[in-house]
């Protein structure tokens, strides 16, 4: 069955990533010939048994059923969310949606929009953490990086509001 449309999120399992997963499932993935691809860039610090190997490409794609190995996640340096699984699971099974996930190594900017030509990507989602101006000057934006340079359209999803203690 031909691919219709390739979505691309990107996930660091924040709650802004985690709602703009859900945001994408809900509103962009339709049906069986779309297909998901879980975009996760780990630091550059981290030094998981397999970067070597594809730090420089990204590792090859990992379909949903492998991502739950224990095994396959602690190869890349990834702890799998409970939560992001399930929506995946969900989408997967309910929709059969193909899911699968690609690790990167780096600077997140610029590895999603690598990503967007790597994959060859419809459209991304990434969420946003609702930064101020000042902040978003001072600290950066993934999202606002990835909306300047990506060369697909790019969705970004505010995250739920921070709850002030």
């Amino acid at each position: 069955m031909p691919i219709q449309r390739r979505v691309g999120i990107g996930m660091d399992y924040s709650p802004s990533s985690k709602a703009a997963l859900r945001w994408a499932v809900d509103n962009l993935v339709m049906d069986a010939e779309d297909q998901i691809i879980i975009i996760d860039v780990q630091s550059s610090k981290s030094n998981p048994p397999l970067k070597k190997l594809w730090e420089n490409t990204g590792s090859p794609l990992i379909p949903l059923e492998e991502f739950r190995l224990i095994d396959v996640t602690k190869q890349y340096g990834i702890t799998p969310d409970p939560e992001v699984l399930h929506i995946l699971d969900t989408v997967s099974r309910k929709k059969g949606v193909n899911v699968i996930f690609k690790v990167y190594w780096g600077d997140s900017r610029e590895k999603l929009c690598d990503a967007v030509g790597d994959l060859k990507l419809d459209s991304i989602v990434v969420g946003g953490r609702g930064l101020g101006g000042l902040k978003r000057i001072l600290v950066g934006s993934v999202s606002n990086y990835v909306v300047k340079n990506a060369t697909c359209p790019v969705t970004v999803v505010k995250g739920p509001p921070a709850m002030v203690v």
